[in-house]
């Protein structure tokens, strides 16, 4: 009996489990009844929530996109690395290293670093010559915020009562540099100038102010590297040889190609044309850096065509035809073609009508020298101007007038200097 009743018991259980199965895959027209899903389990209170849109997820450890800039091979740029005395490279590291606002690229240049003719009696004295920096940095008001804390008295008065706001906003003026000016540090003065590394790479590349890319011509020491900034100058240093080679005959010596690239920054420079510089400041550099250009500029002309330069050689030849200085040309600068295409307007066929013929007659202008030296003093000429009125806010009036002297001082005795050689 008991047994019977656990066999019907067990027929009506599996006879119910069909009937749900066939409700669950069959699809009814005539029934009324819904069969809603299971709710979700409940996540413990420990689960992270689920993100929105607003939220999206974050990028996998390992990107699936192409980096930005790829690593340099170690040898890249060697020609940038110049070396300097034991004792000058500390200093510099030592420097550099006091500020705690983070500095992306750094270097230092000018007498104080590299010797010039016509400084040697100063070395002697306590007020040697000031050393000049130009700091890269990611983003400046974070980074003079930082550093008005450290060293306010870096800053003069306005500015700091103003903010750091205020003083990148200058610093944004043509061509993105704030000065800071006869600083004392470890000892010695200083003046550093504080851009962005974005500002620095797009003047290096495209020479829209020919300020930061200017300096970069000449020899500097490197004391913070950064590889988006090396490739972008070992780009500009080639501009400055194809430019300086469009402007030379068909051979000169070294020096002459030296003093063609470090004049490139002082053409159109105010500072020229008043008693504020010395006007044999090129000269001079030159001079006594003739190896430290060998360095920056020997490997790369080993590069582009039609130069012959033998190691260990003083002369230098190059192919003057049309077609090896086209060459050249078609890769300058972006601004500096933009304002080459300007001024061949109207003077030929349109660059449309044939590019080759048009690049070529260009390129074979016997004016071509003469157009290059006064458009690179156009481009250098308005933001050299309002950098120089600049220093007047960045510095504050009393440092500005010292500043001044100083330099009016340096351009009589490199006046003296010259006219007793």
């Amino acid at each position: 009996m008991l047994s019977t009743t656990r066999s019907s018991a067990h027929r009506a259980s599996v006879h119910r489990l069909q009937c749900l199965t066939r409700s669950l895959t069959t699809d009814s027209t005539t029934s009324h009844t819904v069969l809603t899903p299971p709710l979700p389990l409940s996540k413990p209170e420990t689960s992270k929530p689920r993100q929105s849109r607003l939220y999206p997820r974050p990028r996998p450890a390992v990107p699936n996109q192409r980096q930005a800039l790829p690593t340099l091979p170690p040898s890249f740029g060697r020609n940038q690395v110049l070396p300097v005395p034991d004792s000058t490279r500390a200093l510099l590291e030592d420097i550099v290293g006091s500020f705690e606002a983070p500095i992306r690229y750094a270097f230092a240049y000018g007498s104080g670093v590299f010797e010039q003719a016509g400084y040697e009696k100063q070395k002697d004295k306590e007020d040697r010559p000031m050393l000049d920096f130009i700091f890269a940095v990611t983003h400046s008001d974070h980074w003079h915020s930082i550093n008005m804390q450290q060293h306010p008295g870096h800053y003069p008065l306005h500015a700091r009562v103003l903010g750091s706001s205020f003083v990148s906003k200058t610093q944004e003026l043509s061509p993105g540099l704030w000065f800071n000016t006869f600083v004392p540090m470890k000892g010695v003065n200083i003046k550093y100038g504080v851009t962005t590394v974005d500002t620095l790479c797009a003047d290096l590349l495209n020479w829209r102010t020919l300020y930061l890319a200017g300096r970069m011509h000449k020899p500097l020491r490197i004391i913070k590297d950064d590889a988006r900034v090396r490739l972008t100058q070992q780009v500009n240093l080639t501009s400055a040889l194809r430019t300086a080679l469009l402007m030379l005959p068909e051979s000169f010596t070294q020096r002459e190609l030296f003093s063609a690239i470090a004049g490139i920054s002082y053409s159109g420079d105010p500072r020229m044309v008043l008693p504020a510089e010395n006007r044999g400041k090129v000269e001079n550099m030159v001079s006594r850096q003739e190896n430290q250009f060998r360095e920056l500029y020997w490997r790369l002309a080993q590069g582009l065509p039609g130069v012959r330069w033998a190691a260990g050689s003083m002369s230098v030849e190059q192919d003057t035809s049309p077609h090896a200085r086209a060459a050249h040309l078609k890769k300058l600068p972006e601004e500096l073609l933009k304002h080459v295409h300007q001024r061949a307007e109207g003077r030929g066929p349109p660059r449309e009508a044939d590019e080759s013929a048009y690049w070529l007659r260009i390129a074979g202008d016997k004016e071509l020298p003469t157009i290059l030296d006064s458009e690179i003093t156009k481009i250098v000429r308005y933001p050299a101007t309002v950098q120089s009125l600049k220093g007047i806010v960045s510095a504050g009036v009393a440092k500005s007038a010292r500043y001044s002297v100083a330099k009016v001082s340096k351009w009589w005795k490199g006046t003296s200097f010259s006219s007793s050689s």
